[in-house]
């Protein structure tokens, strides 16, 4: 386990002062400190580091007045043995419940709840906490319904086991009731993640098909409404391949939500007051996904810069540009309204232009909103096919004094820069800098990518500007002395 929890921190604390105490015991880190109120996350490359760590830093070292408590994150999921288990139907018999419950696992205890609905509710205690699980049939909620979806809550490992009890007990039940057709294993997944899960070309998906031998298939994006944005995850073939396939799967979308949330935490503490809840880019709770908390300003009476306007140059394919003015220019004057931001389409090269670029002029949290809309509205206007990410290519221009930074000795700084935020970033080379000294920095990526790559270069830019300051008023004017 490579995750460390760190608890006691100071509400002063920030990440800067976590990669500080990290890098001053020189304790390497792979992602991000993900800081909370009163506590923070963060990755270790491997045990032996978060053993080291947990050694240095837990109750020995202080930051802010407070000794830093630092252990292994443990799930929440995987810190109780306790489960629910609700809508059991009232003719079941509590043999046929306890025949299935042990399946899960050795059975400590199991009470029902009194409710005040026709089905039974039941609180069940496992042995072992690994092995607690919770499983939700909503019948209410799809009641005429010719399929019901179950939800399992657990440990990545649980899941995919009650997944392959449950498709047994499907076949089993397939068999006694002669039904012949094949029955296949259905996952719902939010539109978000599909693109990442398919891959380019589709190759995430066919090597997944090719490995566990199964044929799998997912709803097209005309089924989406604003109120279900997931998408239906067919997997045909034997139980055991299905159970393979279900693995893979559930892993590809885990890793696009936990880069979305690192990055969505990322934002936030990179654009101060920034509401993610409010742009309708992120799963919420109505899906199942997890809500972004809403993120508060500084308190009241902290002292805030003044935060610089931007100019960002977004690349769009030609044939989307009618889409996004909308008719008469209603939809580009909205969006300019809703983010707060200056939105123009600059005028076609030519006439064979596949591509038209859109400035878009405005603060952090304005460009954030503006493109994620842009983004979102290509995906919608099935501009991209439904086996393909929305990825667009951004441009920002930077002093060119900066441009080595933002490279780095040998290329180290933008390697970084690529490997954190998953997005292509490029710095043409031989650029003649433009009237006002700057130079041109390509970004290519989806959404979270391409704004944390922005972000991180603006950092970067921000960094060099302070170290030129100094140098600026020590060459500056002399100062009279008294004498």
């Amino acid at each position: 386990m490579n995750k460390l929890y760190i608890g006691n921190v100071s509400e002063q604390a920030s990440a800067l002062d976590l990669e500080s105490i990290f890098e001053q015991w020189k304790i390497p880190f792979s992602a991000p400190f993900l800081v909370k109120s009163g506590y923070a996350f963060v990755d270790c490359p491997d045990e032996k580091v978060a053993m080291r760590a947990i050694d240095t830093l837990s109750g020995k070292v202080e930051l802010h007045g407070k000794v830093l408590e630092v252990e292994h994150s443990v799930p929440k999921r995987q810190r109780s043995c306790k489960l629910q288990i609700r809508n059991i139907p009232p003719h079941m018999q509590w043999e046929v419940l306890d025949g299935l419950l042990a399946q899960y696992g050795t059975v400590e205890s199991c009470e029902q709840v009194n409710t005040d609905t026709e089905t039974a509710v039941v609180n069940v205690r496992y042995s072992a906490k690994d092995q607690a699980r919770e499983i939700d049939i909503h019948r209410k909620e799809n009641a005429g319904a010719a399929e019901k979806p179950i939800t399992v809550h657990s440990t990545p490992e649980g899941c995919s086991s009650a997944c392959q009890n449950i498709m047994e007990i499907m076949q089993k039940e397939a068999i006694d009731t002669k039904i012949t057709e094949e029955i296949p294993l259905k996952i719902l997944a939010h539109n978000n993640f599909v693109g990442r899960l398919i891959g380019k070309e589709g190759r995430n998906l066919k090597k997944i098909e090719q490995d566990t031998d199964t044929k799998i298939t997912i709803s097209p994006l005309q089924d989406l409404t604003l109120y279900n944005p997931e998408r239906t995850i067919t997997v045909k073939g034997t139980l055991e391949a299905c159970g393979k396939a279900e693995e893979e799967i559930m892993k590809k979308i885990r890793e696009s939500y936990e880069n979305d949330v690192t990055a969505m935490h990322l934002q936030s503490n990179l654009i101060p007051g920034l509401n993610l809840n409010a742009l309708g880019i992120f799963p919420g709770a109505a899906s199942g996904g997890m809500s972004p908390s809403v993120v508060s300003g500084p308190p009241a009476g902290a002292q805030q810069s003044q935060v610089e306007s931007e100019t960002v140059h977004l690349f769009i394919p030609a044939l989307a540009v009618g889409a996004i003015i909308g008719k008469q220019g209603q939809h580009i004057k909205q969006l300019s309204r809703f983010a707060g931001a200056s939105i123009k389409i600059a005028p076609a090269d030519g006439t064979d232009t596949k591509q038209r670029m859109v400035i878009i002029t405005g603060p952090p949290e304005a460009q954030f909103k503006a493109q994620g809309r842009i983004f979102g509205k290509l995906k919608e206007e099935n501009f991209f096919g439904p086996k393909e990410e929305v990825k667009l290519e951004a441009h920002i221009k930077v002093p060119s004094f900066a441009a080595g930074r933002v490279i780095g000795k040998g290329g180290k700084t933008v390697n970084e820069l690529q490997n954190l935020t998953s997005a292509e970033v490029v710095v043409p080379r031989d650029q003649t800098p433009d009237e006002n000294d700057q130079v041109v920095v390509k970004i290519t990526g989806h959404f979270y990518a391409s704004q944390l790559a922005q972000r991180k270069i603006q950092e970067i830019i921000s960094q060099v500007r302070r170290q030129q300051q100094p140098k600026a008023s020590a060459t500056g004017p002399p100062v009279a002395r008294r004498k």
